[in-house]
């Protein structure tokens, strides 16, 4: 029967405070690591998209903790764009003009929209909803808005294509100090950008925490 081996017979085991390093070990190359990059590099784009997607949403954000009723402009035909405030709720009264005026939908919505400028007045564009079935000649534009008045450069992610879409179809630019009213467009309706906002800084701040875990250098104890 064989005999267990003594647990003396076995020579100690040098600990790893008194361990010195292995030249060979050390003269090995970095271990590479793709997965590491790649997680590193994804983390770093989704903050950038997600800080940007912020900024785009930010006018919308403020627009939606405006409070008090909408300014009243008067005729639009008469509204000068160095007197106009922007990202305010506003009421004013116009005819739309017919030569100029596109229509166009989004994703998930029956209504369509009507974009067109103000008859007397080109730097003041106002969007209209035209409920579904009654585009053609049987919609009649309002006469009265109440919305929110914007530079149209800087309406937000929503109308980032509105200046080419005009352009497109009229074959003639919008105007580079052209102002958009959104009818319908209250700060109430809007409060979906501050979840936004929220969400994707939520996004951001996860990633710039992973970041900063994943490039902090690991001490030994």
């Amino acid at each position: 029967m064989a005999r267990r081996p003594d647990a003396a017979e076995f020579p100690p085991l040098p600990l790893s405070g008194d361990a010195s390093p292995d030249p060979e070990l050390e003269a090995l190359p970095a271990p590479r690591r793709p997965g590491r990059n790649l997680t590193l590099a994804a983390m770093a784009v989704t903050t950038l998209v997600a800080l940007a997607m912020t900024w785009g949403l930010a006018g919308e954000a403020r627009y939606a903790l405006a409070a008090g009723p909408p300014q009243d402009l008067g005729n639009l035909a008469h509204l000068q764009s160095s007197s106009a405030e922007p990202n305010r709720w506003v009421h004013g009264e116009a005819l739309l003009a017919t030569s100029g005026a596109i229509r166009y939908g989004r994703p998930l919505e029956r209504d369509t929209y009507r974009l067109a400028p103000v008859a007397g007045n080109d730097r003041v564009w106002v969007q209209v909803r035209v409920p579904e079935g009654m585009e053609g000649p049987r919609f009649v534009p309002p006469t009265s808005f109440v919305g929110r008045l914007v530079p149209a450069k800087s309406a937000g992610l929503r109308y980032a294509g509105l200046g080419a879409a005009v352009k497109s179809v009229v074959q003639a630019p919008m105007p580079e100090d052209a102002w958009l009213l959104i009818d319908g467009e209250a700060p109430s309706t809007t409060r979906w950008a501050l979840g936004l906002m929220a969400l994707f800084l939520a996004f951001a701040a996860f990633n710039v925490y992973g970041l900063l875990r994943l490039l902090r250098p690991v001490r030994d104890a």
